[in-house]
């Protein structure tokens, strides 16, 4: 008997709709001989199950069940969660989806938790030696020392919601007087705003993920793999919104990098994956500068635990890239966590 897989969107933070793109790539990769697959559309607590019909079916939270076109109850046995923002890929979904003991996609509610907040992150993964912005974090009600701030991260300086994704609210400032608007900008998205140092060089963001595959001696077992690095050189003066969802960005997979500097992001990816714990799909992203005497220094910017899965997103393009298929990765990725 196929399993049923739930494809989670939607959810209530201005990325919704790229969520919405992201769960129709998923669906139209997963494997439909081994699983029926249905999108479950998040708004609040108005959640909606997409039926083959086109209809949809009102999800009852209390047992994440619905009803197919026949008055058949639906229960589905795992959360393919592609929420970008909240309540995905902080924390609150995993929590669900942990009470009522079905498995899902990502990493834990603390791994998302703590992911989702880039300042925590940040400071989390300091004590590791992991190179990050200077920053400082600007909390709900503070109030905005503009001098203090620029003398602290200089200019030019990246302000962004703390907590919060696809370069919504995020300024890239020249001047002092663009502080104090910035941070207003940002807080439309999230309570908390960082501020970041401009870090100079070339952005890459690179993708790994753990899957159940059979072993040499015909065994199952869950395997890491890191995926090929992509160069992201963006038409805009930053990897903004439009960069990254209207086309204007050239994305160069595999990146033009080093062989030496190829291995280190690759072994810095895996290291941050085990570190932190991370489960499923994920994509670290990091600016490649230079030291005084010119060598190769790796500054990670973020690590995003539910990326974005449209057809030419980061992660469906390194898969390619790697000569892996989608439909069988994203069956390593489930197996991974229904056995």
């Amino acid at each position: 008997m196929k399993k049923i897989i739930a494809i989670i969107a939607g959810g209530d933070s201005s990325e919704h709709d790229v969520s919405m793109r992201s769960a129709a790539g998923i669906e139209s990769w997963i494997d439909k001989e081994k699983y029926d697959v249905y999108v479950v559309e998040v708004v609040g607590l108005d959640w909606q199950a997409h039926l083959p019909s086109g209809k949809t079916s009102k999800v009852f939270l209390h047992n994440f069940s619905f009803k197919d076109e026949w008055g058949k109850d639906i229960r589905p046995d795992y959360a393919y969660i592609t929420i970008h923002g909240t309540p995905g890929e902080n924390g609150i979904m995993q929590g669900y989806f942990d009470l009522l003991k079905i498995p899902y996609s990502t990493s834990s509610l603390l791994v998302e938790a703590m992911t989702f907040d880039k300042f925590t992150l940040n400071q989390y993964l300091k004590g590791f030696g992991v190179r990050v912005a200077e920053e400082v974090l600007v909390r709900k009600g503070m109030e905005v020392d503009a001098k203090e701030i620029v003398e602290k991260v200089g200019l030019p300086c990246f302000i962004k919601p703390n907590a919060g994704g696809s370069s919504f609210g995020v300024t890239k400032c020249k001047t002092i007087d663009d502080v104090v608007p910035a941070v207003e900008k940002a807080r439309e998205e999230s309570d908390d705003v960082l501020i970041e140092s401009l870090m100079v060089g070339t952005e890459i963001s690179n993708g790994v993920y753990k899957g159940r595959k059979v072993n040499e001696n015909g065994e199952s077992e869950s395997v890491k793999t890191v995926l090929p690095i992509t160069e992201v050189v963006p038409k805009t003066e930053f990897f903004d919104y439009d960069a990254k969802y209207n086309g204007l960005v050239e994305e160069i997979t595999p990146a033009r990098l080093s062989d030496d500097t190829t291995k280190r992001v690759k072994a810095l990816t895996s290291a941050i994956y085990d570190i932190i714990g991370a489960s499923g799909i994920i994509r670290i992203d990091y600016i490649i500068g230079k030291n005084d005497n010119g060598d190769d220094v790796i500054n990670m910017l973020e690590i995003n635990t539910t990326p974005g899965m449209t057809q030419t997103s980061f992660i469906p393009q390194q898969v390619r890239a790697a000569g892996l298929d989608m439909t069988q990765v994203l069956t390593e990725v489930i197996e991974d966590k229904l056995r």
